[in-house]
């Protein structure tokens, strides 16, 4: 996968900085979420998902205050991004946390390539841009079912956001059903931004092709990919469903 590099440096590592516009290949990218994985077996379901044409790991970290439950963190991070690099593949990193700019350096160092942040956690959503993109991390933001989409469009704005994410469900848990009223949501956030629209949450075969209709390009799937016997094949059932002829 091609990548355009910037400099950026890590207590005194040169990194290189790549973004969205490298990752998203043609229409849209599905994206395995990791929270969901079977952590007994999680670097061979990785394997197989690179091997099933993955290329994006959706990666979930929950701090315990914005969200109830303290999820995946650095420790698992540094464990899983060798192989997913070597593979050519990237780590989305969604802060679901109340002090994003605080992981930033860590993330980046435990090989994290781009961070999402949430709308609701800051008024200062250029500042936290540029923190991040000091570590060389793609920047993206995201808003809850809460949250009116023109508010996330103005913050984005100020954020120079690369991507949006639109949660579909109330972060936190995996497993949660797709709300329905997300598919307005969705298409309002795609009017009114022009960067890629990610969703988040309740996503599965049955869904893809209406949230890409609806206006996003990246969908994140968690229970609907590793639920599955096989996430691969599951992996590649939900990017056929989502292709638009």
């Amino acid at each position: 996968m091609p990548r355009r590099v910037r400099s950026a440096r890590v207590r005194g590592r040169k990194i290189g900085f790549v973004g969205w516009s490298d990752w998203i290949r043609d229409r849209v990218e599905v994206e395995p979420s990791l929270y969901a994985a079977d952590f007994t077996r999680l670097g061979a379901q990785i394997e197989a998902l690179l091997g099933g044409g993955c290329r994006i790991f959706h990666f979930d970290i929950g701090d315990g205050h914005f969200v109830p439950p303290v999820t995946i963190g650095p420790v698992v991070l540094r464990s899983i991004a060798p192989m997913i690099h070597a593979a050519g593949a990237v780590v989305d990193c969604h802060l679901m946390v109340t002090d994003p700019e605080h992981h930033f350096e860590e993330i980046a160092q435990s090989g994290g390539d781009g961070i999402t942040f949430h709308v609701e956690v800051t008024d200062d959503p250029a500042g936290v841009a540029a923190a991040a993109r000091a570590f060389g991390l793609a920047v993206g933001v995201s808003f809850n079912p809460g949250t009116g989409p023109e508010t996330a469009a103005a913050f984005a704005a100020e954020a120079g956001a690369e991507i949006v994410l639109c949660m579909s469900i109330n972060p936190g848990y995996s497993g949660q059903a797709f709300m329905p009223e997300a598919f307005d949501r969705v298409a309002r956030i795609a009017e009114l931004v022009d960067v890629p629209i990610q969703v988040d949450g309740g996503i599965g075969a049955a869904n893809a092709r209406a949230v890409r209709a609806a206006g996003a390009s990246l969908l994140v799937a968690g229970s609907a990919v590793f639920a599955d016997p096989d996430p691969a094949a599951a992996y590649r059932r939900i990017a056929a469903a989502a292709l638009i002829a």
